[in-house]
């Protein structure tokens, strides 16, 4: 029998903890919590995390920093970021981080679920509208080698750049359908798989932290070039390979 996703809940607020713990066991999850980011890193170490439930507002080092330590430290588990106030900007800076969700407090439990289901689902598999026949387990292009079965990316150095869950699926979106214009809502739904209630900048954002990555430049791209009012196309040639 195959073991429960484990979702670790880190949130200051006793009550919701034990709430939220109590909802996902109830519902087929396996569930811990940790009051601050001492003692996130402490079950890290000690257990295995298949989704991180992380708030924002958090005694000592907050959630946006907890997400890019994780994300700058190569840890690729998902990340789903509560948000207190639902204010865009907190949505922005969750997304620039690493974050693969966000939900904004108050929520609803069964929402929370849902969300936390649809990243597990999208983290383990990419969408039907992605998936190809023999996915190559190498994809080369310009500079850099993405090794899609350890879901590595990699310079001309061999040096191994980090990208979060996000980040790797719009890179597979982007080398799954070169030389061809992908529109906002088109790229939501290649890398959400479903119909998306982010708001109109993330995939921007998604995009120009994609570009930073890498060493992409907007004004002369070798790599995602904007389609003014239409939306981005990946202009470089890509190389298939076995990794051999």
């Amino acid at each position: 029998m195959e073991a429960a996703d484990h979702i670790l809940i880190v949130d200051d607020d006793a009550a919701i903890r034990e709430l939220l713990m109590q909802y996902l066991q109830k519902n087929g999850l396996r569930a811990s919590a940790a009051a601050d980011g001492r003692q996130m890193h402490a079950v890290l170490a000690s257990q295995r995390i298949d989704l991180i439930v992380l708030d924002l507002m958090l005694p000592g080092t907050d959630g946006l920093a907890l997400c890019r330590d994780l994300r700058a430290s190569a840890q690729a588990i998902p990340i789903l970021m509560l948000t207190a106030r639902g204010d865009e900007a907190d949505r922005i800076l969750g997304l620039e981080m690493g974050a693969d969700d966000y939900l904004a407090k108050p929520f609803a439990a069964r929402e929370l679920l849902a969300r936390i289901r649809a990243v597990l689902r999208r983290t383990r598999m990419l969408p039907p509208n992605l998936r190809v026949t023999e996915p190559a387990r190498e994809l080369c292009f310009g500079d850099w080698r993405l090794d899609t079965t350890a879901r590595h990316l990699a310079d001309a150095s061999g040096t191994v750049v980090s990208l979060s869950g996000a980040e790797y699926r719009l890179l597979r979106v982007f080398l799954d359908h070169p030389q061809r214009v992908l529109n906002r809502d088109q790229l939501l739904d290649l890398t959400q798989g479903r119909a998306s209630e982010l708001f109109d900048r993330s995939i921007d954002l998604l995009v120009s932290r994609l570009r930073q990555r890498l060493g992409d430049g907007v004004r002369e791209p070798r790599y995602i070039k904007t389609v003014r009012n239409e939306g981005y196309v990946f202009c470089a040639a890509i190389n298939a390979g076995d990794g051999q």
